[in-house]
């Protein structure tokens, strides 16, 4: 058998100094020490992203350890995802990080950070790993123009054995126009995790305020998610509406981020289980006045808001609550219905959906399968992640995988 050709690559080109980037930088460098590497980054900052993610703490992966559950938090690419994880996983992230200085902790929900709750922590250490490395980082230098040659590619009028895509979503379709011309498809961007503006809704007075326990649907759809919803100045976001906004990407896109979403407020289906847990706990404080006794773990505001709403006084008794009253009040509390009239998008920390079409890449290597020598990893490709520290473990595995070049 001959030496793989890569086994003697030169000079690979990464194009993108983000999280893929760099991994797929610093992976290329361990796998083929012999060769030169080169980040290429059109701004004046690297690793901006990981930067601003978690509110500055870096939410690095997400302790779900199988790989089998871990692809079911990818509303696009995961059983693609499955090739690369088994590779590279949340385990092998844990112990990267960890083996180079910079210990990660698990949050109550799974989210895992730094356990210095500074991003500056994982910029440092890529930073470090990559100087140490030798890796060539090239700032304010977009890529002109990219070239197949017989053995490589021209980029910016320098050849390479081997390129490696890492550039991140892009908010508009021509973002990838420069890869439509070397034969790839791409399917339409749209945003993938953002929050819902609700401009004709007063429980927007209730900013600040979080739901722990909320489930919230999409009229007309399948689509429901459980969790935390936090109410804002705007309307309202939280994992839940958040992981919805993910998962309905394409189909709200297509409805103009116009609909209507039905809140059951206390996370409890079954309208009976609701009329027990309130029979149950009524003795006690039937003769308290609604306003100051919630049977439910429901913040107090919130709480007078739900009960204004189902058109119950503040100062009724327990005891004077009437059938039809508590009907309208359970209805507000497992049916609350919302207009939603667009949303809103950060636009450093939140991802798109679309990208290059995963049928196209080998996830085996990340390799292209219409171009050799062209590899992808991150956003670029058509493959998203829920809240919660999966888009940087994807961005980490297919990095790791790509920087291979196998």
């Amino acid at each position: 058998m001959g030496t793989p050709y890569f086994s003697k690559v030169k000079k690979v080109a990464v194009i993108g100094g983000g999280a893929a980037g760099f991994f797929a930088a610093l992976s290329a460098a361990q796998n083929h020490p012999q060769c030169h590497v080169v980040i290429f980054e059109k701004s004046d900052k690297v690793l901006a992203k990981v930067k601003v993610s978690g509110g500055g703490r870096c939410n690095v992966t997400n302790a779900t350890h199988q790989s089998s559950q871990l692809v079911k938090s990818y509303p696009r690419g995961g059983k693609a995802l499955k090739k690369a994880f088994a590779q590279f996983q949340t385990q092998d992230t844990i112990d990267w990080f960890q083996s180079r200085g910079v210990p990660l902790k698990t949050e109550a929900d799974g989210r895992m950070f730094p356990t210095s709750d500074s991003s500056q922590s994982i910029i440092d250490c890529l930073m470090g790993q990559a100087q140490k490395a030798g890796i060539d980082i090239r700032m304010r230098t977009p890529v002109r123009s990219i070239e197949q040659l017989p053995a490589g590619f021209s980029l910016n009028d320098e050849t390479f054995d081997a390129v490696i895509v890492a550039t991140g979503g892009s908010p508009k379709a021509s973002g990838f126009d420069w890869l439509v011309s070397l034969g790839h498809t791409v399917s339409e961007p749209v945003p993938s995790l953002f929050t819902f503006n609700m401009p004709g809704e007063s429980v927007k007075s209730l900013m600040g305020l979080v739901v722990q326990d909320a489930v919230v649907r999409i009229q007309g759809t399948k689509l429901s998610h459980q969790g935390p919803v936090l109410i804002t100045h705007w309307g309202m976001s939280g994992p839940a509406v958040l992981k919805l906004s993910a998962w309905g990407a394409r189909v709200l896109q297509s409805r103009g981020y116009a609909f209507t979403i039905q809140i059951n407020w206390i996370g409890i289906a079954n309208e009976d289980e609701v009329h027990d847990t309130i029979d149950a706990w009524l003795p006690e404080f039937r003769k308290k006045k609604m306003a100051n006794a919630c049977p439910f773990d429901l913040p107090k505001n919130f709480w007078l808001y739900l009960m204004t709403k189902a058109g119950i006084s503040v100062d009724t008794l327990w005891l004077e609550l009437g059938k039809k009253q508590r009907n309208r009040l359970l209805n507000t509390l497992l049916n609350d219905t919302y207009d939603v009239q667009g949303k809103t998008t950060f636009k450093e920390e939140f991802v798109t959906c679309g990208g290059i079409e995963v049928h196209e890449v080998d996830f085996n290597t990340m390799q292209s399968r219409i171009l050799p020598g062209l590899y992808f990893a991150g956003e670029v490709l058509d493959v998203d992640g829920i809240t919660g520290g999966f888009n940087f473990q994807a961005a980490w595995s297919t990095g790791f995988v790509a920087g291979q070049l196998r």
